[in-house]
């Protein structure tokens, strides 16, 4: 019998080539198609996304990203390659590929690069600590999809998700205490997620429940009462209601209620991107001291933090 190879896939949401109109508007074509994301019937969003959204939405974001872009690149793919480098030196000879749902390095060129290493064992890692039918479960879609057709395919070891793990919750105390050491005890400690619409939830996806738990395990082992850490909600799109409390209008609100000093973490992004480096520290920021907020402070995701990949290693090894 063939002796069995392992491998891990790693993947994240992805991001425009370049922070440029046509490029923005060719990655947020390809996001904004995927039914696991936006369900409405074709036959209205299409007209809608292609008629008004893409056209004056691309230019306005291609601004914001100008304004995260470094020398290297995308922050997202950047901090995305860091983390697939260093998981792939701990673990040796298995190999590490990295493919992003939407834009490149695409799902199937990642694939195909470990199926061509001789991979028989493939474990995928979606970057997204929290289930989401929106996010983890599109994984899941695109991996199935870059799969069909093949007579042989590996045996697949899918990661759901890791909002409870417990060297998760110890890398993101880390963090929260590093930035508590350096600015403080703030007033609240805000923990921010990328909402979704309400909607999903009541029709069965437990991402508000997955939130919570991080939330709470993240409470417990910083020893914070839980009134001082709020959860919120934030990178609505649309019309139509998504999870609430809104991180914008809390920015809005904590000044009034006599509080001054906040610092925000954004557990559910594994590498900071647009919505944690513009929306969050940026415009978050400017929401808050103008309702005459005083302290503002952003706690950076966990990138390549050593033990964020530490846990990497333990969800890619992990035999449960």
């Amino acid at each position: 019998m063939p002796k069995e190879k392992q491998g891990v896939l790693m993947v994240n949401l992805g991001t425009p080539d370049a922070p440029t109109p046509k490029a923005v508007k060719r990655y947020l074509a390809e996001f904004l198609h995927d039914r696991r994301v936006v369900d409405l019937s074709p036959w209205l969003w299409y007209p809608l996304l292609h008629g008004i959204i893409l056209p004056t939405r691309s230019p306005r974001v291609a601004r914001l990203y100008r304004s995260i872009w470094t020398a290297e690149g995308s922050p997202l793919l950047v901090l995305s390659r860091r983390q697939q480098q260093a998981l792939a030196q701990r673990l040796g000879d298995t190999p590490v590929e990295l493919g992003m749902s939407y834009g490149a390095p695409g799902l199937q060129s990642a694939i195909d690069r470990l199926l061509a290493q001789g991979v028989t064992q493939l474990t995928v890692l979606p970057m997204y600590p929290q289930y989401s039918c929106s996010t983890t479960a599109s994984v899941w879609d695109g991996v199935a999809r870059c799969l069909q057709g093949r007579r042989s395919i590996p045996g697949v070891r899918f990661i759901r998700d890791y909002a409870e793990h417990p060297a998760y919750i110890a890398a993101l105390k880390h963090r929260v205490e590093t930035s508590f050491a350096e600015h403080g005890v703030p007033d609240r400690l805000v923990v921010s997620f990328h909402g979704i619409p309400q909607r999903y939830a009541d029709e069965g996806d437990d991402y508000p429940q997955r939130c919570a738990a991080t939330t709470r395990a993240l409470t417990a082992a910083l020893g914070l009462p839980p009134e001082q850490v709020l959860m919120t909600f934030q990178s609505r799109f649309g019309r139509e209601p998504w999870l609430t409390p809104y991180t914008d209008e809390t920015m809005e609100k904590l000044p009034a209620q006599g509080v001054r000093h906040i610092q925000v973490i954004c557990p559910g992004f594994a590498a900071d991107c647009l919505e944690t480096l513009e929306e969050i520290k940026e415009q978050n920021r400017e929401l808050f001291l103008h309702a005459g907020g005083a302290s503002f402070t952003y706690i950076p995701a966990l990138n390549d933090d050593p033990l964020h990949i530490a846990l990497l290693q333990q969800l890619a090894t992990s035999s449960d």
